[in-house]
């Protein structure tokens, strides 16, 4: 499976991921946002991290106590995460699986799901599979927070889809890593995400990627979403 294999020599041998143990800040105020505006009380809830990587956000998440389940398609990556989790006593299940493809999970189980730049390389028909599996598993009122790749502003997306498009729309092949990535406009991920969630917050933020030791600016989409 190409994206299994790029994502194991990623997680070896890091060019574009941070590999540290903090939660993403995005994340942090999510869970504020939260507390303060949902009145969610944000324990005991049962929570999937979709692509959950060296775990760096499930341990956040179960640290608050909370029953976390992570789905990850990189077994390197898996037991990084477990080993995280044993040497701070924080327990996640942490699972071996391709966020494109059906979920083994019942109906309305979680509180919260939590994307964070996961599914950027899903291709339209994963994606379509990945929006129905999180509408199915999440309950009703339950919580979606996605980080997504933004288009608009963002000029090095722009010169990477002239470059080197993808064979999907607003899609674009990263060499180095070998694998194709996805791009929203703010009109096309409401068309995507709303026929499955109601869309609370939609915020643009620009951040730095590092890559082969080069920083570049890029944009991105922190979605809150709940289903109605």
């Amino acid at each position: 499976m190409p994206q299994r294999d790029a994502w194991e020599r990623e997680y070896k041998n890091p060019q574009l991921l941070k590999i540290g143990e903090e939660p993403r800040g995005d994340l942090r105020k999510y869970i504020k946002f939260l507390r303060k505006d949902e009145e969610v009380l944000v324990e005991n809830l049962n929570i999937l991290d979709l692509g959950s990587g060296n775990g760096k956000n499930a341990n956040y998440l179960a640290q608050m106590g909370n029953n976390v389940i992570g789905l990850e398609i990189s077994l390197v990556a898996i037991k990084l995460a477990i080993s995280r989790a044993e040497e701070t006593n924080i327990k996640v299940d942490y699972k071996m699986g391709d966020i494109g493809a059906p979920y083994h999970f019942d109906d309305g189980y979680f509180d919260l799901i939590v994307d964070v730049m996961s599914s950027n390389s899903l291709n339209e028909r994963e994606r379509e599979i990945y929006l129905k599996e999180v509408h199915r598993v999440l309950k009703v009122n339950g919580h979606f927070f996605v980080r997504a790749l933004c288009k608009d502003g963002d000029k090095n997306a722009k010169n990477l889809l002239r470059q080197s498009p993808g064979s999907e729309y607003d899609t674009y092949i990263n060499k180095d890593m070998n694998l194709t990535e996805r791009v929203f406009s703010r009109d096309d991920f409401v068309v995507v995400y709303s026929k499955y969630f109601e869309i609370q917050k939609l915020i643009k933020k620009t951040n730095y990627a590092q890559f082969n030791r080069q920083s570049y600016k890029r944009n991105y989409w922190l979605a809150y979403m709940k289903k109605l």
